[in-house]
């Protein structure tokens, strides 16, 4: 089977330091890759961009963020809103918009629902991160991006698809929007940062008429009798369960503490919760 290129995202280790975004840019800016890419436009491009999602609320909020790129997806809509080969498909699995035949076709920009290719209106052509390709040809094995990070959060892979699967299936990947059918290869790791929720609260104990945080409570997160998750609370006495769907309805908390048993019941809506302080 072919060795393909994939990319995998770990978004919990992303902390929005931007190096990446600025990496791409200092690559392409003002550079020529004649058959790969012509030079990014100085302002109005973002081929590697962060996105970020907040949730919670005090006084468990965390940020997350999460690099968006081209996907280089294995039926990309790109191509098929193409003309005349200006967008191919490489056997390694990276899509190239070739920046010539390409000229005046603001329909591949169009086609893509990730929002990943930009229009360049001086040179109208429409412009993509390559994957670095023209690095990797010349037998690099990780992508500026990669290179650059501080915190790991790219891993640049070539396996065949059988391994890449079997990866995925190890680690929990995930692609964006895989109900579009584009197949991605660029695969999100703790993808539930960005979009599900999670529950948290704080357990306290009355200690001598005083409230105590109460460490080491166990929770248990029910809907419709069955458990879905579980966690023990924290130093402070506050725990958080996480990947809930938004909007996803009742839940039923049971809490066994140093004080004693009590059960909440809640509605989860379309954003992470926190229930406040809980007495056991």
């Amino acid at each position: 089977m072919a060795m393909k290129w994939n990319l995998i995202v770990d978004i919990e280790r992303c902390n929005n330091c931007r190096v990446c975004f600025l990496a791409v840019k200092d690559e392409h800016i003002g550079n020529d890759f004649p058959g790969y890419a012509a030079a990014q436009p100085a302002q109005g491009h973002n081929w590697m961009e962060i996105e970020r999602k907040e949730r919670g609320s005090y006084p468990i909020v965390e940020a997350n963020f999460m690099p968006v790129m081209c996907n280089h997806c294995d039926d990309p809509p790109c191509m098929k809103a193409a003309q005349g080969g200006a967008v191919s498909k490489r056997a390694d699995g990276i899509v190239i918009i070739d920046p010539q035949k390409s000229k005046g076709q603001q329909a591949i920009k169009d086609a893509c629902p990730y929002g990943a290719v930009s229009w360049n209106e001086e040179q109208q052509i429409p412009q993509a991160w390559i994957f670095d390709a023209h690095l990797l040809d010349d037998g690099w094995t990780q992508t500026r991006a990669e290179q650059c990070c501080p915190t790991d959060v790219f891993r640049s892979v070539k396996v065949d698809d059988q391994k890449m699967q079997q990866i995925k299936e190890q680690e929990g990947l995930e692609v964006l929007q895989p109900e579009l059918g584009a197949r991605p290869r660029v695969y999100y790791k703790n993808l539930h940062l960005m979009t599900q929720c999670f529950v948290a609260g704080s357990v306290v104990v009355q200690v001598n008429g005083v409230e105590e945080c109460d460490q080491g409570a166990e929770v248990i997160l029910k809907q419709n009798g069955g458990e879905v998750g579980r966690a023990m609370t924290d130093l402070f006495g506050e725990f958080k369960i996480d990947g809930l769907q938004p909007g996803s309805g009742q839940y039923e908390l049971e809490i066994s503490g140093s004080g004693g048993s009590l059960s909440k019941r809640f509605e989860l809506g379309d954003a992470s919760l926190y229930l406040g302080a809980l007495t056991a």
